[in-house]
């Protein structure tokens, strides 16, 4: 059981420094990128999606939701470790 929590906690934290990473890369990913690494990290942070799609108008929010309700299923800490690896693919290509 301890050796859980500990894995846990590894996992959290790597997660922690890879959002920071994102936040702070030198140029601005493409809007695909931008898209996933969203869902990853809603999908990290929430679970499933729990709102409503958005209206026909709202194309910026469609795009989130549909980007985050991608990842659907995919258990919280899976999508953080995909989120993890995701921002380790930004920083070589973009750096910090």
């Amino acid at each position: 059981m301890e050796l859980n929590v500990q894995n846990d906690q590894v996992l959290n934290d790597n997660f922690n420094t890879s959002v920071n990473i994102v936040n702070n890369l030198k140029q601005m990913p493409s809007n695909e990128d931008l898209l996933q690494i969203y869902g990853l990290f809603k999908q990290a942070n929430v679970g499933d999606v729990n709102t409503d799609r958005p209206g026909m108008l709202d194309f910026k929010g469609k795009s989130k939701w549909d980007a985050w309700n991608s990842f659907k299923g995919t258990p919280q800490s899976d999508a953080k470790q995909l989120y993890i690896n995701k921002s380790m693919e930004l920083f070589k290509k973009f750096g910090q």
